[in-house]
């Protein structure tokens, strides 16, 4: 039997809240950086991308594995990984994400406005350093003995391995609440783990034992009492799981797309979409997507994550999610030539022809999320570029 729950507020979904949402403070460096990952990074798949990053960082902080190989499992450009990584290069502690010492140190003097031309060749040159060779050192950094002795100490003060100031985390594949695998004749097979799911069980002939053993009414009482909330548990954990597939059904059925073909056929997609269309309440859906996971071919990834935001069609159509009008102001201006730079009005321009109902200063702030410069310095570069500098 299960004693009664204390705080039961009447509805199965509302009951269990405070056990969903209870959570600990981040201890592991994982954690950190994938709290991090929540308040930086709006876009869920450069949420997706990120957290896939996040899963190659060693104890000591640095990103190890084939970035070749992420963007492959997303069906994307390399440069969209690299894109990502440059946000996730922003994160703390200062150092982390790094692909080698060098970047690491790199990263930390960027942080506090240090990365100066002698210091880029400082550390360009560290085997040079570890050698003393400190007269090829002041050439190649055109700096004289004093200074060279403080930029030294100054790279001491670095950390060269940030992660380990976190606990130690302990490698661990999260395990999908829900898989959903591809059907020989098309379409997608949507199903419940069972091993994820809680397993409650009412044990009837103790429930009658115990009644025929209690003596006075207030024993009797209690245990009745005891045996209906076992009950209601039972029956709050089943519709939870019911609730689980439902909306993870209708998940995929909207995402088919990114399913199919990838991270950038990610289409826009509400709660309150995917409520109406279950039944349920968009707090609902809320809550059963909170830390749950598909596991799909492409990966596992949270539920959440697949809701996008979307912008309006300007001919009248379908909706546009954001994502996929980010990775077409991308497409705009990596064909660009020093001869024709587009501005942020230009941009918003040639996609409101197209069909997409978008502002100048929408697309600034997508620009500048993806760490694209402004029309001015972009003009520069490629004309420096053209000439060979």
């Amino acid at each position: 039997m299960v004693l009664p729950l204390p705080g039961r507020r009447g509805g199965g979904e509302t009951a269990m809240d405070g056990i969903e949402q209870a959570e600990s403070a981040p201890k592991t460096l994982r954690e950190h950086l994938l709290v991090q990952l929540g308040m930086e990074v709006s876009e869920p798949s450069d949420r997706l991308i990120g957290s896939a990053l996040i899963d190659l960082v060693d104890d000591a902080g640095y990103l190890t594995g084939d970035l070749g190989a992420v963007a492959k499992r997303f069906a994307c450009a390399p440069e969209r990984i690299e894109t990502v990584l440059e946000i996730l290069h922003g994160f703390d502690p200062p150092g982390v994400f790094a692909r080698d010492l060098g970047e690491c140190l790199a990263i930390q003097l960027r942080d506090v406005g240090r990365y100066d031309p002698a210091m880029a060749a400082l550390i360009d040159n560290l085997d040079r350093l570890a050698a003393g060779d400190a007269a090829g050192l002041m050439k190649l950094c055109a700096v004289d003995e004093e200074d060279l002795v403080d930029m030294v100490a100054e790279i001491k003060r670095l950390n060269p391995k940030p992660g380990l100031a976190f606990d130690h985390y302990i490698a661990q594949t999260i395990v999908p609440d829900v898989f959903v695998r591809p059907m020989p004749g098309g379409g997608w097979s949507v199903e419940l783990n069972n091993e994820t799911l809680p397993r409650v069980m009412v044990d009837n002939h103790y429930h009658v034992e115990l009644r025929q053993l209690a003596t006075d009414s207030e024993a009797r009482s209690f245990i009745s009492n005891c045996y209906q909330d076992a009950n209601w548990l039972v029956r709050a954990l089943d519709q939870r799981a019911r609730t689980i597939l439902k909306v993870a059904t209708e998940l995929v059925r909207q995402q088919e797309a990114f399913f199919a073909r990838g991270v950038q056929e990610l289409r826009p997609l509400t709660l309150s979409t995917v409520a109406e269309n279950v039944g349920v309440h968009e707090s609902t859906v809320s809550r059963v997507s909170n830390n749950k996971y598909i596991g799909t071919p492409r990966g596992t990834y949270e539920i959440k994550f697949f809701f996008s935001a979307s912008l309006a069609s300007s001919a009248g159509g379908p909706a546009h999610a954001s994502e996929a009008v980010r990775h077409r102001v991308r497409e705009l201006i990596a064909a660009e030539t020093s001869g024709n730079v587009l501005s942020d009005d230009r941009i918003a321009e040639v996609l409101n022809q197209s069909g997409v109902d978008i502002a100048r200063r929408t697309v600034a702030k997508y620009r500048e999320a993806m760490g694209i410069p402004a029309s001015t310095r972009r003009r520069r570069e490629l004309a420096k570029a053209a000439r060979g500098l």
